[in-house]
């Protein structure tokens, strides 16, 4: 049975993740960026976490934490490759790595880029994978510590993730996301398809995460650097798409 998922928002724009088993009562906390909400999320519905994953060390994603352990003390899992600037942590794991939560496994994915460390949590069974800042609906982190290159090595390895994969992702930026996908994919049908629908979800307040990987794929132009529309839209046919994925980076920093 697939574990259940509930999406929490947290701060402005933020989204937290709790994945919970039935059958044992286990529940994982997918990043704490603030007690508050989470705490009620989880009164609301009398669950006790198990687990509490942390994907990176930024604060937006860890501030919650000793507040949620005062009522909540679980095992707290993060990246060992991160573990000198995470909070302290009772499970320090890398790529490849496999745990359980209710008796499902969990997959370490190593997603560095936007930070140096960053790791996804992958839940093959529930078909979901928590990226946080590392892949984004219609977008990516900004890669404050890693290389173009080493951000689209990450993102590669979530695309080849089943298209049915719900990705669960850190925040809240879908429409700012999406008025620039416009700027580097503007014939994509699929994606002014969808940025119809993300502004009519966000104008009744209803969130745009998480989303499906099939469609991440036919709109997030992070993920298209080796398509060859694209590449002729930045005049860059017949190059290396990490040098495409650098491009569009950067166009997005400075859009």
């Amino acid at each position: 049975m697939p574990l259940e998922i509930v999406t929490i928002p947290c701060l402005s724009d933020n989204y937290a993740f709790l994945a919970h088993d039935r059958v044992s009562g286990d529940t994982a906390l997918v990043d704490a960026p603030q007690a508050e909400p989470i705490l009620t999320a989880l009164n609301e519905r009398n669950w006790q976490l198990s687990h509490i994953l942390l994907t990176h060390h930024h604060w937006d994603h860890v501030d919650g934490l000793a507040a949620i352990l005062e009522a909540h003390p679980a095992e707290v899992v993060g990246a060992a490759a991160d573990a000198h600037r995470l909070p302290p942590l009772n499970l320090q794991v890398a790529e490849g790595d496999r745990f359980e939560i209710g008796g499902e496994p969990v997959e370490v994915l190593d997603v560095s880029g936007h930070t140096v460390g960053h790791v996804a949590f992958y839940l093959p069974k529930s078909k979901a994978v928590f990226t946080a800042d590392s892949l984004m609906a219609l977008g990516c982190g900004r890669l404050f510590e890693g290389t173009a290159p080493q951000m689209w090595s990450s993102l590669s390895k979530l695309a080849a993730l089943p298209d049915d994969t719900l990705v669960c992702s850190g925040h809240e930026y879908t429409q700012s996301n999406a008025r620039f996908a416009l700027t580097i994919d503007p014939d994509n049908l699929a994606l002014q398809d969808r940025v119809v629908e993300i502004d009519r979800a966000r104008a009744t307040g209803i969130p745009t995460v998480p989303s499906i990987l099939a469609l991440e794929k036919a709109t997030n132009p992070f993920l298209r650097a080796a398509d060859p529309a694209i590449q002729a839209h930045l005049g860059m046919e017949n190059s290396d798409p990490a040098k495409v994925f650098a491009e569009i980076r950067s166009r997005k920093d400075r859009f």
